[in-house]
């Protein structure tokens, strides 16, 4: 069974870099991608072309992003009944204090800073892999 995945990101690359550490890491996960806030909410309530997307199994979200900042889309997750449950890994260039406890505070299930290089990166995605989708027991889909 494949793994659902929403990345929410606004940077081509950084997408383009997290499908392919993916592909290397895990050949079942599914990812779907949401390039801002507002997407990244119509695709989890499944809404206008997102009406049949599937339920992601694990969130990878941007705080900095045009229409609604990752922020917001936090905070509407974990206030969503039927969302809430999903786990919401922030995957951020910010390493501001601030952001690491707002997103805390906003019930984000860990905080993660993307490395500027390239090798980093792809170690940091491959432990998301290893940690959240191997490791980790995921609520099962409803």
């Amino acid at each position: 069974m494949p793994i659902q995945v929403l990345l929410v990101e606004d940077s081509a690359g950084d997408v383009r870099l997290t499908r392919e550490a993916f592909n290397d890491a895990n050949r079942q996960i599914q990812l779907h991608v949401a390039s801002d806030g507002v997407e990244a909410m119509a695709f989890l309530r499944r809404e206008g072309a997102h009406i049949i997307a599937p339920r992601p199994d694990l969130i990878l979200l941007d705080l900095n992003m045009p229409k609604m900042d990752g922020r917001q889309v936090l905070a509407q997750i974990k206030e969503d009944q039927t969302l809430k449950t999903i786990p919401t890994v922030i995957l951020t260039t910010s390493e501001a204090e601030a952001d690491i406890v707002k997103s805390y505070e906003l019930q984000a299930n860990c905080y993660l800073s993307k490395p500027v290089q390239l090798d980093a990166f792809e170690a940091l995605v491959k432990s998301v892999n290893d940690f959240w989708l191997t490791k980790v027991r995921l609520p099962k889909q409803k």
